[in-house]
C-alpha cells in the first residue's frame, strides 16, 4: 500500500466523498487532523498488531488504517465495504500505542470513527439484532445481565448446557448466542451484594471507592467480593456508591455515544459525592474508558472529569502505589500472566501486577510468549468479529500450553472469559483467574 498522503489543507467536511457514509463534519470535530500527521508510518506498531500478525494485510495494520482515515477524511477515498470492513477489524487493542515511538493516539482516532461507522450503517447491517439489543440493552446494566444469567445458572446446575454442548443442541442457536453459551463461565450464587461501607483491617490508610461494573461484577461476583477484601487487609476504607453504573464502554464501542457520556456524567457525580481518595476498578476495559472520561466528555465537564479520571486507578496499580501488605498464606500452584490490552496498552499497568503475585508464598509465575497479544475478546469483539476472535484466541491458547502452567492470571473479564472458553474447548484442565483472587487466597489461607 502506498504511503503518501495529501496536504493537511486539502481535508474538509465538503469533501465527503461519494459513498463515503459517515458525516465528516462530525468526525472532524471530534479528532484533530494533526493526528492523522503524527504517524510518520514507520512501522514499528506492525510487529505489536494482532490483525496484521494474522493476516499481513497492510490494511490491516496501525499505520495503514490511519493511511484509509485520512484518505477518507481528505476525500480521497470513498467508505466502502473493503475500508469499513479493515477498520472493524480493529480490536482497538491500542498494542500499536506502547510500539509507536512518536506517541501517536490511535484510539483516539479509530475510536471516533468507528462510531461514526456505526451511526451511518444501514439497520441490521453493522451486526444482528440481537447483538444490537444486548450491547445496548442488557450489558451495560448488572441488574439485567443478572437477571438473564439466572436461567443458565440453573441449566448449568441440571447439567442441561454440558449436555445441549456435547450433543451439538447449541449448534442450532443463532451465531451470537452460540458464542455467548460458550462464554458462560460456571456461574455459582453470588455472596450477595456488597455492603456501602466496609472497613479497613488494621489501621485505616485509605478511603476509597470501589467500582462495580456490568458484565464483571454480573458474571465474576466472586472476584468483586474478593477485590473488596484485599482491599480491607490493605487497610482500605472501601465504599460502594450506590447509584454507580457501567462505565459506558459497551455503548460507546457500539456507537451509542449519547447513552456512554450519560453514564459517565453519572458516575462522576456519584463517586464525586462519595469523598474518596482513589476509585479503584479491577476490569481492564472499565479503567481505560473511565481514565478516558475528560477525553470523551465536553469541555463543559473538563474539571469535574478531570478530577475524577485522576483518581482512577485499577487494583494492582492502586496497591502496588500505596505499599501492599504481604500476604503469609502459601498458594502452590505454577501460573502464567497475560497482558490484558487495556490494562498494559491503555494505561501501561504492566509490572504491578507481576510485583504483587511475586509476593504470593509458593506461587511460580512462569513468562508467557507474547504476552501482550491481545486474546480476541476485546470488549464484544468476540461477538462482532468471530472469526478473527477464535484465531487470536488459539494463537493466545498455544502460547499459554507452551508455558506448562496450570493457571492463567488476568486483568480482565473478557480475557478471563476468552481464554477459558478456548481451554474448555480444548479439554484443557486450565484455571482462569484475576490476580486479586489469587491475592485473596493467600491473605485467607492460614
Amino acid at each position: 500500500m502506498a504511503t503518501t498522503t495529501q496536504p493537511a489543507e486539502s481535508h474538509a467536511p465538503a469533501a465527503q466523498a461519494a459513498g463515503s457514509q459517515v458525516d465528516l463534519a462530525w468526525i472532524e470535530k471530534k479528532i484533530p487532523y494533526r493526528r492523522y500527521q503524527e504517524c510518520v508510518h514507520c512501522g514499528l506498531c506492525t510487529a505489536s498488531c494482532p490483525t496484521y500478525l494474522e493476516t499481513r494485510d497492510e490494511n490491516d495494520s496501525p499505520r495503514g488504517r490511519i493511511y484509509l482515515m485520512r484518505a477518507v477524511v481528505d476525500g480521497r477515498l470513498a467508505m466502502g465495504p473493503g475500508v469499513r470492513e479493515h477498520l472493524e477489524l480493529c480490536l482497538d487493542c491500542r498494542a500499536c500505542e506502547s510500539a509507536c515511538p512518536s506517541g501517536v493516539r490511535y484510539g483516539h482516532m479509530i475510536e471516533p470513527f468507528k462510531i461514526a461507522l456505526h451511526q451511518a450503517a444501514a439497520p441490521g447491517s453493522d451486526s444482528g439484532l440481537i447483538e444490537r439489543f444486548l450491547m445496548r440493552n442488557v450489558f451495560p446494566y448488572r441488574d439485567r445481565v443478572k437477571l438473564a444469567l439466572a436461567p443458565a445458572r440453573i441449566l448449568q446446575r441440571m447439567g442441561i448446557l454440558d449436555w445441549s454442548e456435547r450433543s451439538g443442541l447449541t449448534k442450532l442457536l443463532p451465531g451470537t448466542l452460540q458464542r455467548l453459551t460458550g462464554m458462560l463461565p460456571r456461574l455459582k450464587r453470588g455472596e450477595g451484594a456488597l455492603p456501602e461501607i466496609l472497613p479497613p483491617i488494621g489501621p485505616r490508610r485509605a478511603r476509597v471507592g470501589l467500582f462495580l461494573g456490568c458484565v464483571g461484577d454480573a458474571m465474576l461476583p466472586a472476584t468483586t467480593h474478593a477485590t473488596a477484601r484485599v482491599l480491607q487487609h490493605n487497610g482500605c476504607e472501601v465504599v460502594v456508591p450506590r447509584g454507580q453504573g457501567c462505565c459506558g464502554a459497551i455503548h460507546y464501542h457500539s456507537g451509542s455515544e449519547a447513552p456512554a457520556l450519560e453514564l459517565a456524567r453519572k458516575n462522576i457525580d456519584v463517586f464525586q459525592k462519595a469523598g474518596v481518595d482513589a476509585i479503584v476498578v479491577n476490569a481492564a476495559g472499565c479503567g481505560a474508558m473511565l481514565k478516558d472520561y475528560a477525553h470523551i466528555l465536553a469541555s463543559s465537564d473538563g474539571e469535574p472529569a478531570a478530577q475524577f479520571t485522576a483518581k482512577v486507578k485499577d487494583v494492582c496499580e492502586f496497591l502496588a502505589a500505596l505499599g501492599p501488605v504481604a500476604p503469609t498464606g502459601h498458594v502452590d500452584l505454577v501460573a502464567t500472566y497475560h497482558d490484558a490490552c487495556h490494562l498494559c496498552h491503555a494505561q501501561q499497568v504492566r509490572a504491578q501486577p507481576r510485583s504483587l503475585l511475586a509476593m504470593v508464598p509458593g506461587l511460580e509465575l512462569v513468562p508467557l510468549e507474547e504476552s501482550e497479544i491481545c486474546c480476541g475478546a476485546a470488549g464484544t469483539y468476540n461477538l462482532t468479529q468471530p472469526e478473527m476472535a477464535e484465531r487470536l484466541g488459539n494463537r493466545k491458547l498455544d502460547n499459554v500450553e507452551a508455558t506448562g502452567a496450570k493457571t492463567v492470571l488476568t486483568g480482565n473479564v473478557g480475557c478471563i472469559l476468552q481464554i477459558a472458553r478456548h481451554a474448555r474447548a480444548r479439554g484443557m484442565d486450565l484455571e482462569v483467574a484475576h490476580p486479586i483472587d489469587i491475592l485473596d487466597r493467600a491473605y485467607q489461607a492460614k
